[in-house]
Order: C-alpha cells, then sequence, then structure tokens
C-alpha cells in the first residue's frame, strides 16, 4: 500500500525524540516525506485531527498468527487452507489495533507475508521466520510421551521443525533462510505449551547452537532464542544470540550479557496473564496449563532487573488463540515498572532496531515508511490511552487510512 495523506494540526510524538511537537505532517507514495506547520498537498486526502497526537504504528515483536488455538500440538493435523484463514482473521485484527508491523516467532511463512505485502491479505507488514529449530523433545517437539511418529513434512501446519545436531541444524537454518526467513528462531529452553519437556530444561548443546547463530550471520540475519532460566538464557548471549524472547527467570550475569553483547529482550508478560486465566478455555491442555505459575510470576520481577540494569526492551506479546484480543494489555503490565515513553519506544524505536528496520518504521522521520497511528489523549500521561480502542481514531498504513 503506497498513498499520500496530509494529516494537519497534530501534536507529533516521535518516540526517539521523546517529546511532542506541534504541526502537520505530509505522505507521500507510502512513505512520510515532510513534517512543518502550514502544510499544503493539493489532491491528496486532509485530514485536520485537530490536536490529536500522531505517533508511529506499533511493532509487536513477538506473535504467532497462525497460532488460531493454544493447543499447539494440534495445529500439524489442520489443513493449511484452514489455518491461512484464521491467520488473515488474526492479522486483520493486529491492524485494527495499531499494530502495523509484527515479528513472527514461529509459524508464519512466506505465503502469508507475500499476501499481506501483496494487499491479499489485510494486516501488518510481517516479519517471519517459519518453522522454529527444536531439539528431540524440545519446546518445538508437540509429540505426546506415547506418540513416536512426527510429521514435520512442509505443507502442515505448525510452529517447530526437530533438528539434532550440528549437521542436522545447519542444514535447518540453511533451509529456513532458503524460504525468505527474516531471523531465525531456536528453542533453547523448555517451555509452558511443549509436552514433554521442563521449564527449567537447557536446550541444544553449545555447539548446535553457535552453528545456528553462524548460518544466520552468515545470511545476514540473526537468531532469537526462546529461553526462560538464566542457565539457558546466558549460553543463548554467550555464543551471540540477538534477542532472547521471555526472560522470566534472568539474573544479574544476564543482564551484563545483554549489555555487553547489545542484544535484545522481548519479554511477554501478558500471555502468562492470559493463560492462566483462559489458556484452557482456549485449547491449553491441562498438563501445560499447571506449568504457567512457574513462569507467571517472576516475569514482572525479571523486567524490573532488566530496565533497571539497561536492557533493550522490546514489545511481545506471544498470545493464542481466543487471547489474541488481550495484545495491547502488555502495555498495562509493563506500565507497572517502566515509564510510559519507554513502554512506547519498546513498541517503537526500540523494536525497530531489533528487526534491523531503523528509520524504516517506528519513527515519524522523513523516509520512514508512513505507518501510524492517531489517538485521541496523551499516551504520556496515561498509557492506557493506547490500550483503550475508543481513543484510536485512525490507523494509517503505507499512507492510508485504514
Amino acid at each position: 500500500m503506497n498513498a499520500s495523506l496530509l494529516l494537519r494540526n497534530a501534536r507529533l510524538l516521535d518516540p526517539a525524540d521523546g517529546g511532542y511537537v506541534e504541526g502537520d505532517i505530509r505522505c507521500a507514495d507510502g512513505r512520510i516525506v515532510e513534517i512543518g506547520t502550514g502544510l499544503t498537498a493539493p489532491d491528496v486526502r486532509t485530514e485536520d485531527v485537530r490536536g490529536a497526537v500522531v505517533l508511529p504504528g506499533l511493532i509487536d515483536a513477538h506473535v504467532h498468527v497462525t497460532a488460531l488455538t493454544a493447543d499447539l500440538s494440534s495445529l500439524p493435523s489442520l489443513a493449511p487452507s484452514y489455518v491461512a484463514a484464521h491467520s488473515a482473521r488474526i492479522m486483520g485484527q493486529m491492524l485494527d489495533r495499531g499494530f502495523t508491523t509484527v515479528r513472527d516467532a514461529a509459524g508464519a511463512d512466506h505465503g502469508l507475508a507475500d499476501a499481506q505485502a501483496e494487499g491479499l491479505v489485510r494486516g501488518p507488514r510481517l516479519l517471519f521466520c517459519g518453522r522454529a529449530l527444536s531439539q528431540t523433545g524440545g519446546h518445538g517437539d508437540g509429540r505426546s510421551r506415547g506418540s513416536n511418529r512426527h510429521d514435520d513434512h512442509p505443507c502442515c501446519a505448525g510452529l517447530g521443525r526437530i533438528a539434532d545436531g550440528v549437521d542436522a541444524v545447519r542444514t535447518a537454518a540453511r533451509d529456513e533462510l532458503r524460504k525468505g526467513a527474516h531471523h531465525i528462531k531456536v528453542m533453547a529452553s523448555g517451555g509452558v505449551a511443549s509436552p514433554t519437556d521442563r521449564i527449567d530444561s537447557t536446550q541444544y548443546s553449545v555447539e548446535e547452537l553457535r552453528a545456528i547463530v553462524e548460518e544466520a550471520e552468515a545470511a545476514n540475519r540473526y537468531v532469537a532464542a526462546h529461553a526462560y532460566t538464566a542457565r539457558a538464557v546466558n549460553r543463548a548471549l554467550e555464543v551471540g544470540i540477538r534477542s532472547i524472547e521471555h526472560g522470566n527467570l534472568l539474573d544479574d550475569r544476564s543482564v551484563e550479557l545483554f549489555r555487553e553483547r547489545n542484544a535484545f529482550l522481548v519479554p511477554t508478560l501478558v500471555t502468562y496473564w492470559a493463560l492462566k486465566a483462559e489458556g484452557r478455555e482456549f485449547g491449553l491442555p491441562e498438563p501445560s496449563w499447571r506449568k504457567v505459575d512457574e513462569v507467571l510470576g517472576a516475569g514482572l520481577a525479571a523486567l524490573e532487573r532488566a530496565a533497571r540494569g539497561g536492557v533493550e526492551l522490546v514489545y511481545g506479546t506471544d498470545l493464542l488463540g481466543g487471547m489474541h484480543r488481550h495484545q495491547k494489555h502488555e502495555f498495562r503490565l509493563r506500565a507497572e515498572v517502566q515509564q510510559p515513553l519507554d513502554v512506547i519506544r519498546s513498541a517503537t524505536s526500540v523494536a525497530a532496531e531489533l528487526v534491523n528496520m531503523p528509520g524504516e518504521i517506528g519513527t515519524l522521520r522523513p523516509g520512514a515508511h508512513a505507518d501510524l497511528l492517531v489517538l485521541d489523549g496523551d499516551p504520556l500521561a496515561d498509557i492506557g490511552v493506547l490500550v483503550e480502542p475508543e481513543h484510536l481514531r485512525h490507523v494509517v498504513q503505507g499512507g492510508a487510512i485504514v
């Protein structure tokens, strides 16, 4: 979508600058081209927003757009066409909430990304990794203890692929990169939704993790790692993994490593809140639901430790099934620890740095994609302005009000 638009009399908030500027913003051919006062653009759609706040479109750096249910192990048994239809619905609803770019953390593929880019699917720009890499019995292995058969056919829906050993993980990483992966996702610890592992386990050897990082870096891409415990987080950071997903049980050494390695933390507090309250209703198996308590209480403390230690924090939600509707509640949870501007930066400028698109998204500067939100209210005074739908006047994507 490459449209032209002029928004007049706005309070412009570029998160990197951190303050409001009164003025107009002109977009042409899908990009921001000019900010100033008294701007004109004949024959271009013009909206006088009369003091509303304009900020960059939001970025959610940890979603699963194919997760139509919390029973992730059931996805490979569903028709890919059925999963794609649900994914289109989920993506459209994300756009309606103001998320104009999302980073999918396993499940989405080049087909969905291309469909969105071509306008066939209404939704945010989709940065995908394909399938997450998992060891046998790891967080991406959906088999029960009594199942020996694993259908890993690329035509099946699903979030993970199993690869064991250095040669196998190199092949798997190269295959996802061949299909256009924006990043590689690896399961470096146990998780909630997997049936046979422990949350406190580490997964993959250091040699396997290092091989995955080498393959991503060779392709000028990076690795994101699912990891909960400090032991899992720290070994992932030590081998060069760029972003840690969740990190609920990190420690002071983790904070040091994040800073030393210029790495990013993507907490996902809202998913544990939602899984505890609604997980079983939306398909989360009982054994997985019982695991939630192991990470639920620790998430906010980890966020506070990381924020205090100067870690680069990025907005992520990790919601599944009918719980996607809580995507913006993460703003409220983070505001218990962080200032509103820092939370907004996590979903704009800092997220753009993580996904290697600084200056392209998450900013109002000329040359960036014209992805914008128009809000009635001041999110720096009350983060709830970003959460409550009645404050969202317009979502702009590629210069078009959508």
